[in-house]
């Protein structure tokens, strides 16, 4: 697919050089900021663009970008950056301030397209969606990869389909930076199914046992199934129900703590009155570092006296950031997709029974690692691709694997499609 774009402002700009840093923007002789150039792929729908003299991070002035009232609009500024490395890494950074946009996740669109020294596109654009606020202001990072041929960075700040907006940047810089050093994270995950089990003591201390003697000796995170207090028991989820923290987390916090790693387990939470099927994580010292209650309840646990949690978090360790989810949720697409958003790259996943290819589906949606642990459902390690990297298929083994979570995932034809999903999400469609 090629993008025809439309030179709203004619001659050619010099290109500045590496480390490009610029704020407090003046008009020069043609009446733009220093090297700057307006870009829309048609006259028509090209936004208002100006330098604001009120608005601004640091220092007078800031690149203004308004709809002008325009629903169609689409474009903004640009700035070339000459002496860029194929398969060098770059930092692009800047700072932004916007009012009357209603969603800035998709409407604000800044990215980084990559051209040959002749002018010709190298690989496709990289859009930025990494965020943080500090107050006004919201500042936007992505470390990028130049692509093969890659000569030119061109820095692209545009706005979308925002007819009542204005957009103010400053503060904008893309310099040169070492390669990320891999991040390996060695993942285990457990296939039992614990039979006639005379307690949720003894179902768990057959997982404990599981754990010892298939789980190699420096796993960083372990995932056991759904349930794991009720399976093979005979028993009622109110009958295992337990408070947090409990006998369960105690049992698996020792585990943790001997073995110096993550443990993510299903078990029944009780709250009060209130039940709640949860997924919670122990971190490597053997205490709770968090917990998900599952969103998403089939009727049938509804009917066996369970409540359904209420939001999607996530949880920084000390290799990365995790999501969790359980069983029934991967029949939907929305608790992925509020993990990823938020950062997480591997997705856990305890299951009693459910569908693969709608598991595949959540991996490649949101170009992360799921990992599944199951009963009646494949106990796998699952790439962002949505390829079996491993599986335990036999009772009482497990699927293992070291991922790296500084590899990126670029297709030829699209580019990075993780961020391209965060930024290209139509979140602005209500679903009746």
């Amino acid at each position: 697919m090629r993008l025809l774009t439309v030179l709203l402002v004619a001659g050619m700009l010099p290109a500045a050089t590496l480390p490009y840093r610029a704020g407090g923007f003046s008009a020069g002789p043609d009446g733009l900021p220093d090297g700057w150039k307006v870009r829309s792929p048609r006259a028509e729908i090209a936004p208002r663009t100006f330098l604001d003299n009120l608005h601004y991070r640091t220092h007078p002035s800031s690149l203004a970008i308004s709809g002008n009232g325009n629903a169609a609009v689409y474009g903004g500024w640009e700035r070339a950056i000459s002496g860029v490395k194929p398969g060098d890494w770059y930092r692009f950074s800047a700072w932004y301030r916007a009012t009357g946009i209603p969603y800035e996740s998709l409407q604000i669109l800044p990215r980084v397209d990559w051209t040959t020294a002749a002018g010709r596109r190298a690989g496709r654009p990289d859009y930025v969606y990494q965020s943080t606020r500090e107050g006004e202001w919201t500042r936007v990072t992505t470390d990028l990869q130049a692509p093969k041929n890659a000569g030119v960075a061109l820095l692209q700040l545009y706005l979308l389909n925002a007819p009542q907006a204005t957009v103010w940047w400053d503060d904008i810089s893309f310099e040169s930076i070492p390669a990320p050093a891999p991040r390996p994270v060695t993942i285990a995950s457990i296939n039992l199914r614990p039979e006639r089990a005379s307690s949720p003591h003894d179902s768990v201390s057959q997982f404990i046992a599981a754990i010892e003697k298939t789980a190699p000796a420096k796993t960083d995170i372990i995932l056991l199934p759904e349930g794991i207090t009720v399976i093979g028991t005979g028993k009622k989820y109110v009958d295992v129900a337990e408070t947090l923290p409990g006998p369960t987390t105690d049992m698996l916090g020792q585990v943790a703590k001997r073995r110096s790693t993550y443990i993510v387990a299903g078990i029944y939470e009780r709250e009060g009155h209130t039940i709640y099927n949860t997924a919670v994580l122990i971190d490597r010292e053997g205490r709770i570092a968090g917990k998900y209650r599952k969103v998403y309840l089939p009727i049938e646990e509804i009917e066996g006296g369970l409540t359904a949690g209420a939001d999607f978090p996530v949880f920084r360790t000390d290799f990365g950031t995790i999501g969790l989810m359980i069983c029934y949720d991967v029949f939907f697409p929305d608790p992925a997709r509020a993990l990823a958003r938020q950062g997480a790259e591997v997705l856990l996943m305890p299951i009693w029974g459910g569908n693969e290819v709608l598991a595949q589906a959540r991996a490649i949606d949101n170009q992360v690692f799921l990992v599944a642990s199951g009963y009646d459902h494949p106990t796998y390690i699952m790439d962002p691709e949505g390829t079996r990297i491993a599986a335990a298929t036999e009772h009482g083994s497990a699927a293992v694997a070291t991922v790296d979570l500084a590899h990126r995932w670029v297709y030829t034809q699209l580019g990075d499609m993780k961020a391209r999903r965060m930024k290209e999400w139509r979140v602005d469609v209500k679903v009746p």
